[in-house]
């Protein structure tokens, strides 16, 4: 009899059953939201988040899933709590009027909790009881645990009352969210809470060089798989946001389609179509040699199709873009006015990359762009070092081609570094590379753009005079000859040479055609000349040999006259030699 293999034997255990918190990115990171009918510890220092992620998931829980909940607080009174959240934009009076939620605040005094032979909870748990049955609640927040704990020193009955705390939260059947504050070097103040619960959950406000970063790390999540790394969130008015930065792969598709710059001469130099959609273009450069510029055509072309565009600028505001941009020919404001544009302007050093990148999910989620434009990506430099910049930008890179969205980044080049360089590192990840720059030559600067590189696309490799003029960018074909590459006011007067040069030849041209003319009317009236002169002197000839004819006539009939008039034999020798004489005459004529 074969031995049953325990790997073949067929999976009939049931999977742990999860409660979705509703909170953005937090379901997708632990596979479904907290676990259902235990306790979960949500642990950190003061500022962190605790209470308002605690309270989200009760909010959410009745809003979305009309499980109602109950939230007991050891520190905030109610109208302390309902202040604290009402900037995330909860109702809480609206929702304990639908009796979806309870608030319940519990004053614990050091004197009335001693330490005696056996601690006894049980007033705590009838009244948990009794608010959890007054709306049938499925979900409770225990806010915070420090200070129902707060008298009791023995670390022993600490961790036993813990244990009767969360196994009596287990037989009610609630999922539980039990707040607690970090400790010296542990998770918890006592060392001892983390060990007791299923799940548990660490919120971390950090600050690295002025700047604050909110992370997440789900330090322990029993009977399930779930992420590991540490994940950023923020807060704001629509509550918390939390980024699952490490679940994207390379899975996204690549379109056929095009989409154009928005400048005729530079589709022309990507293969006469442009760009591919969902492809990440780099436009990089010195200060000053039309980076936004070109970023703002795009923009332009996209939204003139309809299609709605996000503009993230890093160095200017919405009006000074604006502004800028008209006086090249570009009207942006018409289509913030139709809702196809948004901007987004701010400083990088208000938050840390991970916030950004956080930020820039949301607004995506919310916008659904489908063309975003990041300007400039070298500013992250500020607030990050070269490998978290190149990291943040590589997971928004993959964010947005997940999305199938078109972005273009642009890049600021330092006069120092050398030209073909991204600063930030990305430009391997790019599928279109630009490179705008400054060339001097002849005591002054131009602008040349290049396409460094176009994946799929049998692009120029030509050098193109860049210029910005009253109706926007102008792409001209640089001058090259023997004295080489030549711009602005070289190419200027080289192009005026090759044109005088060009009339001259023309007028040589034409004086050697009027002289042609001339030798040919000649030609023609002395050709008309001896032809008459010949005419002439033919008629004169023929005319004498008419005349000679007649007089050797006259004179034959003469003879022969003469000789009848003398009876002589010579008369019919005469007229045969007439005859013959007319006869040759006759055939010479």
């Amino acid at each position: 009899m074969i031995k049953a293999n325990r790997r073949n034997r067929p999976n009939n255990v049931v999977g742990l059953q999860k409660e979705r918190t509703g909170i953005a990115g937090f379901d997708e990171i632990t596979g479904g939201g907290l676990p259902a009918g235990q306790p979960t510890l949500i642990c950190g220092s003061a500022g962190a988040g605790k209470t308002l992620f605690a309270m989200e998931f009760l909010v959410r829980g009745a809003m979305l899933h009309n499980e109602p909940g109950v939230f007991v607080s050891f520190e905030e009174t109610d109208e302390e709590l309902a202040t604290n959240v009402s900037s995330l934009g909860f109702d809480l009076k609206q929702l304990i009027a639908d009796k979806k939620l309870v608030l319940d605040y519990v004053f614990i005094e050091r004197s009335e909790i001693e330490e005696t032979g056996e601690y006894d909870l049980e007033g705590l748990f009838l009244r948990l009881g009794h608010a959890i049955d007054e709306i049938g609640a499925k979900r409770i927040v225990l806010d915070t645990l420090e200070a129902l704990f707060s008298a009791l020193p023995n670390e022993a009955i600490i961790r036993a009352e813990l244990r009767r705390l969360f196994r009596w939260l287990k037989e009610k059947g609630v999922t539980a969210v039990i707040t607690c504050e970090r400790g010296e070097g542990t998770l918890t103040r006592y060392g001892l809470e983390e060990y007791v619960a299923d799940c548990v959950i660490l919120l971390d406000n950090r600050v690295q060089n002025q700047i604050s970063t909110r992370r997440l790390r789900i330090v322990k999540y029993r009977g399930t798989a779930h992420g590991t790394n540490e994940y950023p969130f923020f807060i704001d008015e629509n509550g918390f946001s939390v980024l699952p930065i490490t679940s994207i792969s390379l899975d996204h598709k690549a379109p056929t389609q095009r989409v154009s710059t928005g400048n005729t001469r530079l589709d022309n130099m990507l293969g006469g179509r442009g760009f591919y959609r969902a492809s990440s273009i780099l436009v990089s450069g010195t200060a000053g040699t039309g980076k936004s510029t070109i970023a703002a055509h795009f923009v332009d072309a996209a939204c003139g199709r309809g299609e709605r565009a996000l503009y993230f600028a890093f160095e200017e505001s919405q009006d000074q873009i604006i502004r800028n941009m008209r006086s090249i020919g570009i009207d942006l404001e018409k289509y913030v006015k139709k809702g196809v544009l948004k901007f987004q302007n701010a400083r990088p050093s208000n938050f840390g990359l991970e916030v950004h990148l956080a930020l820039i999910h949301k607004m995506i989620a919310d916008f659904e762009p489908q063309i975003v434009v990041v300007d400039p990506i070298t500013n992250f430099l500020a607030i990050g070092d070269d490998i978290q910049t190149k990291a943040m930008l590589t997971r928004l890179i993959d964010f947005l081609k997940l999305r199938q969205i078109t972005a273009m980044f642009t890049s600021l080049t330092g006069s120092s570094s050398e030209i073909e360089d991204s600063e930030v590192g990305v430009s391997s990840l790019m599928d279109v590379w630009l490179l705008v720059k400054n060339i001097e030559s002849n005591g002054e600067r131009n602008r040349g753009l290049y396409v460094l590189k176009a994946r799929g696309i049998a692009h120029s490799n030509q050098v193109r005079e860049f210029l910005l003029t009253d109706h926007g960018i102008e792409l001209i074909d640089a001058y090259v000859g023997s004295e080489g590459v030549l711009m602005g006011s070289a190419r200027a007067s080289q192009e005026a040479r090759e044109r005088a040069g060009t009339v001259a030849r023309e007028q040589a041209r034409q004086r050697q055609q009027r002289e042609l003319q001339r030798k040919q009317e000649l030609y023609e009236s002395q050709l008309l000349a001896l032809k008459h002169q010949f005419e002439a002197d033919r008629d004169a000839i023929l005319r004498e040999l008419e005349e000679d004819q007649s007089r050797e006539s006259v004179e034959a009939t003469q003879r022969l006259e003469m000789a009848r008039l003398r009876h002589a034999d010579i008369a019919v020798q005469v007229e045969e030699n007439g005859a013959r004489r007319k006869s040759r005459k006759g055939t010479v004529r």
